[in-house]
């Protein structure tokens, strides 16, 4: 071994390299895999055509989260291709000895929720599944990214992948956050600085008193949009938190194993001196709330802000002019005042337990606005009980917003959950691209704060003025 400074990245990714292909990829050993029901099926077909099992079935988690009803999950899926999907998860799962919570299953949930909240993610892990927002578990210090179909049946086979090692960047943000200003804020505000292609080629990890100060929640929510900025993934280093929030978990290590694995844990860090390819500062006191104007998740601001000129962003101006047009925007507009239709909080990035206390923190005492159809959607049945058991749902129930069941929901157009054509909707999710929440849907990307402030006055609000 050599004395030379390392990263994390480099730590968690040369201890996972099975063999370097000269001039070419690594092969990369895999520590957990998720699968869901849409990019799974085609995977092990491929298996049984070629006649094939799965190398190590116990690293291999699955659940049903992607194209699942958030209503009346009791019932028969209504829709033909949903429910193919779902018995096909199923079928395979069994049959190859894989863990699965499907509907109705008391640990069933987003994949990206279900994971760290058993404690099957853990610090130094290399964690793939077949979805771009599988960089959320970086936030435990674990290289963890989205990987396409053929690559699913790659590491269902062998529990290796071949794949180039990223380049390197460090993302620091230092000083106090002010009032009202979240996780999902601080990750918005980087993507709108780095644009949606300024991480192509790097894994990202995130450093800063900022993030050491956030709570795990929060840094699973910057990870998960590390993909937003075109990363790899993002990270995050292990620390008393990380270690705090994985102990006692179901899956997570327990007497002997547990402090045998803290040991290791408390390696996991960048060395002083190590060298990144990029690396960003920003001060935390230059964040506000922010919001989306525009068809991709770096066209976003602060809310109190008027919407920039052509001149003002990259890109060019027909681009911009046609993302303006589909919004229904104009340049100079004001944010602030904006009606709009819908409010969605959820996701693997907004969906967890921490989400709702903030939604509920503004929408107390105060009534959904009329004009607003809220869907609220907790990513697993562990976060919908903990709603229930803090009376976060009577604060609901009592302001006139209802409560789903788990899943995906509103982000992706791949359920019922659909925003109707030429509609506004305030979103917690990660994407607003053209069609992304449902043909001709509007989204503003923003933190659940905001989405609270959204959801009771009928219009774009800063949450500042509701605190």
């Amino acid at each position: 071994m050599s004395n030379q400074a390392s990263t994390l990245f480099d730590k968690v990714w040369d201890a996972h390299v099975v063999r370097k292909i000269e001039d070419g990829p690594d092969v990369f050993f895999i520590d957990r895999h998720f699968i869901h029901e849409v990019t799974s099926p085609v995977a092990f077909l491929g298996l049984e055509t070629r006649g094939i099992g799965v190398m190590y079935p116990e690293r291999t988690f699955a659940t049903a989260d992607h194209n699942t009803p958030t209503i009346n999950q009791h019932l028969p899926v209504q829709d033909p291709l949903s429910a193919n999907q779902l018995k096909a998860l199923e079928a395979n799962a069994a049959k190859y000895g894989i863990s699965h919570w499907g509907l109705g299953h008391a640990r069933n949930g987003i994949v990206h929720v279900v994971g760290p909240e058993n404690g099957i993610t853990l610090p130094g892990m290399t964690i793939v599944c077949g979805d771009s927002h599988t960089s959320t578990h970086g936030a435990f210090g674990a290289i963890a990214f989205g990987i396409g179909t053929s690559e699913v049946e790659m590491v269902l086979s062998s529990q290796c992948i071949m794949q180039p090692k990223p380049k390197k960047m460090r993302v620091n943000v230092n000083g106090k956050l002010g009032k009202g200003v979240t996780p999902k804020d601080v990750t918005l505000y980087i993507i709108s600085k780095l644009t949606t292609a300024g991480a192509t080629g790097y894994f990202v990890e995130y450093a800063g008193d900022v993030f050491e100060n956030m709570s795990m929640e929060g840094r699973m929510t910057v990870c998960n949009m590390s993909i937003e900025m075109g990363a790899r993934g993002g990270m995050i280093a292990p620390d008393e938190t990380t270690f705090a929030y994985i102990n006692g978990r179901e899956q997570a290590p327990k007497g002997e194993k547990w402090d045998k694995a803290l040991a290791y844990w408390k390696t996991l860090k960048t060395d002083e001196g190590a060298v990144f390819d990029k690396e960003y500062n920003f001060d935390a006191a230059d964040i506000e709330p922010m919001i989306t104007y525009g068809t991709n998740p770096g066209m976003g601001q602060g809310i109190t802000r008027a919407i920039p000129t052509s001149d003002q962003v990259e890109g060019g101006k027909a681009t911009y002019d046609k993302s303006l047009n589909y919004m229904g925007f104009h340049e100079n507009e004001n944010m602030l005042g904006k009606k709009i239709d819908y409010v969605f909080i959820g996701s693997c990035t907004n969906g967890r337990i921490e989400d709702f206390r903030a939604f509920a923190s503004i929408v107390k005492g105060r009534k959904k606005a009329d004009n607003v159809t809220a869907w609220i959607v907790p990513g697993s049945h562990i976060v919908e009980a903990q709603i229930k058991e803090e009376g976060i749902l009577d604060i609901l129930t009592e302001a006139g917003f209802e409560l789903r069941q788990p899943g995906c929901s509103a982000c992706l157009a791949m359920n019922d959950d659909k925003i109707p054509a030429g509609k506004y909707a305030v979103s917690t999710s990660n994407r607003n691209f053209e069609g992304r929440q449902g043909p001709g849907a509007r989204t503003l990307l923003a933190s659940p704060l905001v989405a609270a402030a959204a959801a009771v006055t009928g219009v774009v609000t800063d949450p500042r003025t509701l605190l």
